[in-house]
């Protein structure tokens, strides 16, 4: 069918009738499909009154599911965090869904980098990709943190980020004290939800596990807030705002609120507002944890636990305050 001195691209070599009798023969012998008068009995089966029926009788199906991947969550958790850069160990494509989801919603420019995987990266890991793209990333963008998770492509092939991470700052492309924590979101595992639970457990853990010595529970007269994927700006200005005229003291544990909503002034901002990380570093001094989200906080509450003396209610707050308000 091919010629060494002629090789053809697909359209054309597709098109030969050669190439059809193949395709032909193949569907034939070995794909067992339906005939084309069974094909057209069931096509207009689907368009009857009894189809239907049975169509709307699933109880267990959900169609189109509002639910996105992993490394989407772990994304807009990083945003949340002041002068931080979200950076995505895997697929380039996969970066551009991320931040064209968010810009469709949010209506505004998302700062978000990957080290762009190829088939080489698949099939030999992608430790270089992550040598280059960490220090080109701070370079170029001058963040003060970059919070790294993961795509499919990583997961599936197994790649360390703990181990890519120590030794590219070894091998010198990231300075030794740069925060770089990190967090393993399997897109095939979960839901944007987890993977918002998985990055905030990861910069968490990077803050406080090792800086555990004189921690006192209660100390700084605070309680932490922790929003969950949340993706409406204004709870953060009501939950804030509430807070304050209670006088109450507080901790917001991811706060995406001023980066994902930028005066429109002509001038961008990459990095604007977020919770510092001297609030993080902070949080196992405050009194009480609470969590705004009923989905979002597994990895956090076992995380709390091990540390032992971060406090964690048994109940939480949903953003609808009602079962506040109701008791």
């Amino acid at each position: 069918m091919q010629i060494v001195d002629d090789i053809k691209p697909c359209y054309p070599l597709f098109g030969e009738d050669d190439y059809k009798a193949t395709l032909d023969r193949k569907r034939e012998q070995f794909e067992e499909c339906h005939s084309e008068e069974k094909i057209a009995e069931t096509f207009q089966w689907t368009t009857s009154q009894e189809y239907q029926e049975l169509n709307f009788k699933r109880e267990a199906l959900t169609i189109n599911p509002g639910k996105a991947c992993q490394p989407l969550g772990a994304v807009l958790c990083a945003l949340g965090f002041e002068k931080t850069l979200p950076y995505v160990h895997g697929s380039q494509g996969c970066v551009a869904y991320f931040r064209t989801y968010f810009n469709r919603h949010f209506k505004e420019p998302v700062a978000c980098v990957s080290d762009s995987m190829t088939e080489d990266a698949a099939v030999f890991g992608g430790q270089k990709n992550m040598y280059s793209g960490l220090e080109n990333a701070r370079a170029l963008y001058k963040p003060e943190m970059m919070a790294v998770s993961t795509t499919c492509m990583a997961e599936v092939i197994g790649d360390d980020l703990n181990a890519f991470i120590g030794n590219a700052k070894k091998e010198g492309h990231l300075p030794q004290e740069f925060p770089t924590p990190f967090a393993h979101t399997p897109s095939f595992v979960g839901s944007h939800v987890t993977g918002w639970d998985n990055m905030f457990e990861g910069i968490i853990r990077y803050f406080t596990l090792n800086e555990m010595t004189g921690k006192q529970p209660g100390s700084n007269g605070k309680i932490n807030i922790v929003p969950g994927f949340e993706t409406y700006l204004g709870n953060f200005r009501v939950i804030k705002r509430m807070l304050t005229e209670m006088g109450v003291k507080y901790s917001l544990l991811s706060d995406p609120e001023e980066v994902l909503d930028t005066p429109a002034d002509g001038t961008y901002r990459m990095y604007a507002g977020g919770t510092p990380q001297a609030e993080v570093k902070d949080a196992p001094n405050s009194t009480t944890t609470f969590c705004c989200n009923r989905c979002n906080w597994l990895k956090l509450k076992n995380m709390l636990k091990r540390l032992g003396n971060m406090t964690f209610p048994n109940s939480i707050f949903p953003w609808v305050w009602n079962g506040l308000i109701n008791g």
